[in-house]
């Protein structure tokens, strides 16, 4: 059955939302059985090491940049088409954004996406904390924090009504950013065969990333046959965490690509961590974790809308298109974070040593 046929048997908005679902499903099964985490991978560089957590981080990275670059040279899918390339980027808002981010998601002790898969598998403090990060990034794009977003947003932003693109930026070949993808997941399994990682975690770890360029070609592959406008887009956890939180409460809401996405994962996450026998109830360890958790997951949720994605949003799939914000979001996601785990968790190890 091609696309064509899906569309005209159950519609657009129900294709992009099917979509979704296999994008989440692939991710879900994929972050819970490879333990992918950017929080875990930023302390442990913090820390002054290279192990397992830095090498599953940047083989998840580098392999939705080998797909994706390799999907648009084979013309799966066109990245500047995409709508975060195709709309303007905030500078601003990708560096206060990003800090916050960061820095939430080392209070919380997981990112967005991390937070869901951990909730798939009873964890109830991420399901705590995953409530208060949809919320707050519910309030941060249409609710009463909304007017302050727009403002640090505001502050700069890209020239040319678009955002940066980084490989026309350099002048990189349309290759470039195959070869930069392929150089980073050699580092990656250096780092690998270093901290003995076995075949299985890699595998997962590449199913991350390869869920990333999933969910381009197939929103991609739908624009180009749906009647009304499609955006093109990808795996991130904060819009879409507001999006299905809202189509929980409102009748009027819609299905969308983002409405299938985050239960798609939770699934996914349920199911594989089902198979391996990891499902267990957990819950906050007292009220000090309790506040600290919450009060990263509302920086997350107003950070990652400001910075335009969350860890994942901005970190691999933002990436994995060389948009310029994205790039710039992630690195002061790892600023923020190590900063963080610095003055917040390292200082408190010391004084109960």
């Amino acid at each position: 059955m091609d696309l064509v046929t899906i569309v005209e048997r159950i519609g657009e908005a129900p294709t992009a939302a099917l979509f979704g679902l296999a994008t989440g499903l692939t991710f879900g099964i994929a972050a819970q059985r490879s333990r992918f985490c950017l929080r875990a991978a930023t302390v442990e560089f913090a820390r002054g090491r290279m192990e397992d957590k830095v090498a599953v981080w940047l083989l998840t990275f580098s392999t939705a940049v080998v797909w994706v670059q390799a999907a648009q040279l084979l013309g799966l899918m066109n990245a500047a088409d995409a709508r975060m390339m195709a709309v303007p980027g905030s500078w601003s808002g990708a560096v206060i954004g990003g800090l916050l981010f960061g820095a939430g998601m080392v209070l919380a002790r997981g990112c967005s996406g991390r937070l869901l898969v951990l909730a798939a598998t009873g964890n109830l403090r991420s399901v705590v904390s995953g409530l208060i990060f949809a919320v707050v990034a519910q309030m941060s794009l249409s609710g009463v924090l909304s007017p302050l977003r727009d403002e640090l947003a505001a502050l700069w932003v890209t020239s040319g009504g678009r955002n940066m693109d980084l490989m026309a930026a350099f002048g990189l070949p349309d290759w470039g950013g195959l070869a930069m993808g392929l150089a980073i997941a050699g580092l990656a399994l250096w780092l690998s065969r270093r901290n003995r990682i076995g075949a299985a975690r890699l595998v997962f770890a590449s199913g991350v990333g390869f869920a990333v360029a999933l969910g381009w070609v197939l929103t991609y592959g739908l624009s180009l046959v749906a009647f009304d406008p499609v955006q093109i887009e990808s795996a991130t956890f904060t819009g879409p965490s507001a999006h299905t939180l809202m189509f929980f409460l409102d009748r009027n809401a819609i299905l969308e690509f983002d409405v299938g996405l985050v239960p798609g994962v939770f699934i996914g996450a349920m199911v594989a961590a089902a198979f391996a026998g990891e499902m267990k109830i957990q819950a906050f360890d007292g009220p000090v974790t309790m506040r600290k958790a919450m009060i990263g997951a509302a920086l997350m949720g107003f950070g990652g809308m400001l910075a335009g994605g969350c860890a994942i949003g901005a970190g691999v799939t933002g990436g994995s298109i060389f948009a310029g914000t994205a790039w710039l979001a992630l690195f002061c996601m790892w600023i923020g974070a190590m900063v963080t785990d610095l003055l917040v968790d390292q200082r408190t190890e010391r004084a109960l040593a």
